[in-house]
């Protein structure tokens, strides 16, 4: 990383020499909501189960390692491998990540009073699966027993009196757009990492897309469904079943165009045939190709 320059952010540097169309799309379509883009993936069940078949033998049930382990961890390393990914837009402007964040929700019981944790971490490019699958297990323990700093504060500021609490958002927001807003609001929100993944699978809900926000830097959401059974075609038209994780997976357009994402996604694909790709680490170059 070079030196900071002006315009930089503490998060991330600013592109000032992409082409002209790419530039000038972040003032024609300024909000990141209106820039959705939606692809939709499924992925083979079969060498996922074979994997964590071995990869679980003498491992405690609480330890044990599961297909969103695998997924996200594919997920994380296509954003290290693809840096395209690991961009946002903000204040017109196209940023690039200092660094490849991962964020999802934890619920703390499963009951319908429970309330949610923030699980965030980084995704280094050392890492592989066994320490991505350490931190994946110390950030649910952590948003399940304890109180995340964008949480906490807040919990501060909504006890405060109502017209108080919208000035104050007002303002985080004009901050947020220049990269100004305080670690201790945002340094664990979902909405300023990487990638922000949802498990619905996990509570029997069928795979969708979910939105992006204009708050934050996040420029990719992916849901992961239940497993379902799909029946898929050969060239001589012969059928056959498998059973698959579906992905429904949102992007921010302005980022990279359709080949770009068809590339992350054939890499994805890829890991997730080959699991054991996975135990290298994130940096380390994978061959793929785009299937056509």
């Amino acid at each position: 990383m070079g030196k900071k320059k002006w315009g930089d952010r503490s998060d991330a540097v600013w592109l000032r020499d992409l082409p002209a169309m790419n530039q000038i799309m972040t003032t024609l379509m300024p909000n990141r909501a209106d820039n959705e883009a939606y692809v939709s993936v499924d992925i083979d069940m079969a060498p996922l189960e074979a994997y964590l078949e071995k990869k679980n033998e003498g491992l405690d049930k609480s330890h044990r390692y599961t297909f969103f382990h695998l997924i996200s961890a594919a997920i994380g390393k296509a954003f290290i491998l693809r840096p395209k990914m690991n961009r946002f837009v903000c204040n017109h402007k196209i940023y690039q990540r200092n660094k490849v964040t991962v964020a999802f929700t934890v619920k703390k019981q499963f009951d319908d009073h429970s309330e949610e944790g923030l699980a965030f971490f980084e995704y280094k490019p050392e890492d592989t699966i066994d320490t991505y699958h350490d931190k994946i297990m110390e950030a649910i323990h952590v948003a399940r027993h304890e109180t995340d700093t964008s949480t906490g504060a807040m919990d501060i500021i909504t006890k405060l009196p109502h017209w108080l609490v919208v000035a104050i958002v007002k303002f985080v927001l004009w901050l947020d757009k220049r990269g100004w807003a305080p670690q201790g609001l945002i340094g664990t929100d979902p909405n300023h990492a990487s990638v922000f993944l949802s498990n619905l699978g996990s509570i029997g809900l069928e795979c969708g897309y979910h939105h992006l926000v204009n708050w934050g830097t996040n420029s990719c959401f992916v849901v992961l469904g239940k497993k379902c059974w799909k029946k898929e075609y050969d060239a001589s038209g012969e059928g056959r079943c498998r059973e698959v994780v579906p992905l429904g997976i949102t992007l921010d357009e302005r980022i990279a165009d359709g080949y770009y994402y068809s590339g992350t996604v054939a890499l994805v694909k890829e890991l997730l045939s080959h699991p054991e790709l996975l135990e290298m680490p994130a940096s380390e170059p994978v061959a793929y190709a785009i299937q056509k």
